[in-house]
């Protein structure tokens, strides 16, 4: 349910409603009973909080992996170590 906004057009006191959106417009100030108007609201938008939002929460376009970072070195990885098993050397 939507809180609406309203002003007064007699005193001017601006208040907000939490009304269901087929419930009807209120025409009665509070305070003074003068006739009362529904303001335009911008409303709620998004928020984002936290760091790396979109790394975390999106998938990137392309081979579906992972971008990997380039090493400045042009050095290349090591080969893994040989598995211990019954061919391995002693």
């Amino acid at each position: 349910m939507p809180t609406y906004h309203y002003r007064c057009k007699a005193c001017s006191q601006e208040f907000e409603e939490f009304q269901s959106m087929s419930d009807d417009p209120i025409t009665v100030c509070p305070k003074c009973g003068g006739e009362t108007h529904r303001l335009i609201s911008g409303g709620t938008g998004f928020i984002f909080k936290g760091s790396g939002f979109y790394t975390t929460d999106y998938k990137h376009k392309g081979s579906g992996e992972p971008k990997k970072e380039s090493s400045d070195s042009g050095e290349k990885p090591s080969p893994p170590p040989p598995a211990a098993g019954k061919d391995a050397k002693p």
